[in-house]
């Protein structure tokens, strides 16, 4: 073993490196705050990461197929069930007929598709055709309107259809079902009716024949990688003469929390923008519409224990699976049984509500936390529990601010309000968030398909690598963190927001 000094660093008069080898103390900074960073990823611990290749560019894409019974199954491939094929059966005695009307988002905005249906029933078929497009466009133009693509004043349906196609949005508009006759390649669709499921059972003749031909339809997911990333610098003297000893683990300790908080931000927005189910609380039927009002004691519009049943029905309809099972009781006193369960995530502004929470025989709703976590295992952050939803509490969730109603006297406003750009005095809007099982997946560049996989470059004060032009005395060192990040859902069906108001 040679005598030089076993430092991380090499002697500044050329000396070689013990045969002990490095240190790692650095090295150990950079774990302890990976570790940190993982144990406050509240979304990410719901995500997968599928993994982009090399030298496979930045887009990554798959296919979804669509059920054959399903409404978004509109293809041309159907014959009725008396041979007679598709558009030609669609005659004048047809007297129920549906729409719908597709909208689908740039490719840059997640190209993410919405319906919009109309059913309806008239004296014929023109007239039942006539009821059901306005039925469908009166709720596209809604909609267009309160998710604000389009300002609030645009005119009808017809006027969304230019804005939104000007900004890239594609339309369509589809009439496929019609009182029994035609069956569309997708035989009844998402029909619970009795009536329209007994007429379009695919019956078989003792001949057979080319009768009750189905079609399939699939639709092309795609998502984006972009590189992200920032550094910092320091000097040598900041780490010999300051009086915090601890200097360099807080500036590799900050550096990895912040990549990660940034991450967990980008992870957010995509997901509140990706809710293929959003829904209002109270009597609100929009965002613009959600009122804290300035009657003292009006909640009306702060989320219930009816807005999450409701809730809890369009996802089981929509097939979301649960992401956790029931929690039975035990022998440990105080402990509670509570449902199998979807993940909801709030901003700590929603707990008075959800504390406070009663359900339909004005019992308390809620159950923390510490009455069920003994008999199962619980999620980072998690709060408690109400109906089907474990909720968890995010510290940096985001809301809408000044995004709902405006408000009166502000003294007496009862929810959360703050002024918008225009300086009018307007409640804010929180979110619900839940995220249903393998409803998206975050992409990742050469990560280990569990994970984004931050890279570190760590160039300490006299260093070789800090010696340059820039630096010829290598006084200065940096610490830069990158990473590459991308989203992509999968099922928007099953990621849903309710909004609602906040109680101050």
């Amino acid at each position: 073993m040679s005598y030089e000094n076993p430092h991380m660093y090499n002697d500044p008069a050329g000396g070689t490196p013990s045969d002990v080898g490095g240190q790692i103390r650095t090295d150990y900074y950079d774990r302890k705050a990976l570790v940190e960073a993982a144990k406050e990823a509240y979304f990410g611990q719901q995500a997968d990461t599928m993994n982009m290749p090399k030298n496979m560019g930045k887009t990554i894409k798959k296919f979804h197929y669509l059920p054959i019974l399903d409404d978004r199954n509109v293809n041309d491939q159907g014959i009725d069930a008396s041979g007679v094929s598709t558009i030609a059966a669609f005659v004048a005695n047809v007297t129920q007929v549906k729409v719908t009307v597709e909208w689908i988002a740039p490719a840059a905005d997640g190209g993410m598709a919405y319906y919009f249906e109309g059913l309806a029933t008239g004296a014929n078929h023109a007239a039942a055709l006539l009821l059901a497009i306005a039925q469908a466009e009166g709720t596209a133009w809604a909609w267009s309107i309160q998710e604000g693509y389009v300002a609030a004043a645009t005119a009808n349906y017809a006027a969304s259809v230019v804005i939104l196609d000007a900004a890239g949005w594609t339309t369509n508009e589809v009439n496929w079902s019609g009182e029994g006759t035609v069956n569309y390649g997708n035989l009844y669709g998402s029909s619970k009716d009795v009536g329209t499921i007994l007429a379009k059972i695919p019956a078989l003749s003792e001949t057979g024949g080319r009768v009750n031909r189905v079609g399939m339809k699939r639709i092309q997911l795609e998502g984006t990688i972009e590189k992200f990333g920032f550094f910092d610098e320091y000097t040598q003297e900041s780490l010999d003469f300051d009086t915090d000893a601890e200097l360099l683990m807080h500036i590799t300790g900050e550096s990895v929390k912040a990549a990660n908080e940034i991450t967990e931000d980008q992870l957010q927005i995509d997901l509140l923008v990706a809710a293929g189910v959003v829904r209002f609380a109270g009597d609100a039927t929009s965002t613009a519409t959600l009122n804290g009002s300035t009657a003292a004691g009006n909640l009306e519009d702060v989320f219930s224990y009816d807005d999450l049943v409701k809730l809890d029905i369009e996802l089981d309809n929509n097939r979301t699976p649960k992401n956790t099972t029931i929690i039975t009781g035990s022998r440990l006193t105080d402990t509670k049984v509570i449902n199998a369960a979807r993940y909801a995530y709030i901003g700590s502004e929603l707990q008075p509500a959800l504390m406070r929470m009663t359900n339909y025989h004005s019992e308390k709703a809620f159950i923390p936390v510490a009455q069920y976590a003994a008999a199962g295992s619980v999620a980072r952050g998690e709060f408690g529990s109400v109906d089907n939803f474990r909720f968890i509490v995010v510290p940096e969730m985001m809301h809408w601010a000044a995004a709902g109603a405006a408000v009166g006297a502000t003294a007496d406003e009862v929810c959360r309000w703050s002024v918008d750009t225009a300086g009018a005095a307007k409640v804010d809007v929180f979110p619900v968030l839940v995220i249903g099982d393998e409803s998206f997946t975050t992409i990742g560049f050469q990560t280990d398909g569990k994970m984004v996989k931050f890279k570190i470059k760590h160039v300490p004060p006299g260093s070789e690598s800090s010696y340059s032009r820039v630096d010829p005395y290598g006084e200065t060192g940096f610490y830069s963190i990158k990473w590459y990040y991308g989203f992509m859902v999968l099922r928007s069906e099953r990621i849903a927001v309710l909004k609602t108001v906040a109680t101050l």
